[in-house]
């Protein structure tokens, strides 16, 4: 999982409140459970005029002017911006791989689903909470300025803005911990990787049975 420090990016603003799962990537995308692939059908229905299929070459596509994604000075986005309950609906972790492998590496919002705000965590994108006035200054901000960017100060937990003021946010010092250093749960696992290489040699060595294959 790629570790999270410092970003600073082009936020790109999803004035939407209540965006479930299935409109971050549709149910007839979740036929791999590969980590890859996802992110030309992130926001499927609303990035494109026509209907998407597995595997089909974006290039074929009808983009929709309209949505916020396709929008030239949006190209390159790598904060999202968005309202409250994001991520509800299904369960599905290939949320946040859609959002990752568009290339966003952080979410402001005023709240999410809990399944997908976990996911999140757990697959190197970051979920900021922040307050509703503070996220509906920040709408008013990037639609004003052309090009408006961020930076995700993640060890002193701040959003700093392109005037220098800074909005503080919380997060849970484990989730903090795993990000700042690229850990996932396999990451976290193989901290010990020495100890569970002896655990089993030791255990071969009084159990040699286990050895043996049917």
């Amino acid at each position: 999982m790629q570790a999270f420090k410092l970003h600073k990016g082009l936020v790109a603003p999803l004035d939407r409140e209540n965006v479930d799962t299935d409109a971050i990537i549709p149910k007839q995308f979740l036929k791999s459970i590969k980590k890859s692939g996802f992110g030309p059908n992130l926001f499927d229905e609303w990035r494109y005029l026509d209907h998407g299929e597995p595997g089909q070459d974006p290039s074929t596509r009808k983009p929709n002017p309209d949505f916020v994604l396709n929008q030239p000075r949006y190209q390159g986005a790598s904060i999202l911006l968005t309202r409250q309950n994001f991520g509800c609906g299904s369960s599905r972790e290939h949320a946040p791989w859609a959002l990752d492998q568009y290339g966003f590496r952080a979410i402001l919002a005023p709240s999410y689903a809990d399944i997908f705000f976990n996911n999140s965590f757990k697959n190197g994108l970051l979920p900021i909470v922040l307050p509703e006035s503070a996220i509906n200054q920040l709408f008013d901000e990037v639609n004003a300025f052309v090009g408006y960017q961020l930076t995700i100060d993640l060890e002193r937990q701040v959003v700093a803005k392109p005037d220098g003021a800074e909005i503080p946010f919380e997060i849970a010092s484990f989730r903090k911990y795993c990000l700042i250093n690229g850990f996932d749960d396999i990451g976290l696992t193989l901290r010990h990787a020495d100890k569970i290489k002896a655990f089993e040699a030791e255990r071969l060595l009084t159990k040699p049975w286990l050895a043996k294959t049917i």
